[in-house]
């Protein structure tokens, strides 16, 4: 490559000539760039115990060692598994020599694999079809997170339920106990909210922030007490006192819920406040 030059011109004592400076670039050696490999999952030489979901304990239940495939993503094709003593690995096309087939049997339920049997191990935590459908790894740190997560939903729920008023505990408890809860004393009421906060905590913190849970409560005591009325096909809300017309249930819409939202608006708020006045 020629190099570039600039020319550049001075005044020194008189009679200098002018002097031509020759400048050349200072080219900067590019970085090559690093290449960051994925960091490959470490594996945990440690015992393992593997148990049947579903909580079942058979005297003996044999899981399949042989004719099972695992799509390998990054090759981009099934390869087949067996279990082999003799081996090193519970890919086939990794196999040497002679084949020495071992079966897979748990007992009583449970299956539990030292760790020197690392090819077991790993057929079993890694690759194998039925892994987490019939069978999974006891983790006792993933289930202690998920017993903590239960826990922590439940003291939420509980200590909601156990400040509830009144009139929100009973459009709760009628999600749950239906026309019943018109009947309940305080008291049954009150016990019955803190039992299903804590044996059904989704749910109930999922209803706690239901806008239309009260309104749709408050409807049914209107109907049970007679100050408005639904038609028998449950198609028409209606006033008690004189059947005027209050409103009609859209297609495919429970009536309740329709109603609920019905009272958001500024017809329906207005004999919202109507009936407010007389349930008090």
């Amino acid at each position: 490559m020629a190099k570039k030059t600039t020319k550049a011109s001075y005044q020194g004592d008189p009679g200098d000539e002018h002097i031509e400076k020759v400048v050349t670039p200072v080219m900067e050696t590019p970085k090559p760039k690093i290449k960051v490999e994925p960091k490959k999952q470490v594996w945990e030489v440690k015992s393992r115990l593997y148990t049947l979901r579903g909580n079942k304990e058979p005297l003996s239940y044999m899981l399949r060692s042989s004719d099972i495939y695992w799509f390998d993503e990054e090759k981009g094709y099934e390869r087949e598994l067996k279990y082999c003593s003799n081996q090193k690995t519970p890919f086939v096309e990794e196999m040497k020599g002679d084949q020495r087939l071992e079966h897979i049997i748990f007992r009583n339920g449970s299956l539990f694999v030292e760790k020197e049997k690392t090819v077991l191990q790993k057929l079993l935590s890694l690759y194998h079809p039925h892994r987490d459908q019939i069978y999974e790894e006891h983790k006792p740190e993933q289930e202690a997170q998920e017993d903590i997560d239960v826990l922590e939903l439940q003291a939420d729920a509980i200590l909601a339920a156990r400040d509830m008023d009144i009139d929100m505990a009973e459009a709760i408890m009628r999600v749950e106990l239906g026309s019943k809860v018109s009947e309940m004393s305080s008291k049954e009421l009150k016990r019955d909210l803190l039992l299903f906060a804590r044996n059904n905590s989704s749910l109930f913190l999922e209803l706690l922030e239901d806008d239309n849970v009260e309104l749709r409560n408050f409807g049914i005591k209107a109907t049970e007490l007679g100050i408005i009325k639904i038609s028998s096909d449950q198609r028409t809300f209606t006033w008690g006192s004189n059947d005027r017309k209050l409103m009609n249930v859209p297609f495919d819409e429970h009536p309740y819920s329709a109603l609920a939202a019905w009272f958001k608006t500024d017809e329906g708020m207005e004999i919202y406040t109507n009936i407010q006045k007389q349930l008090k």
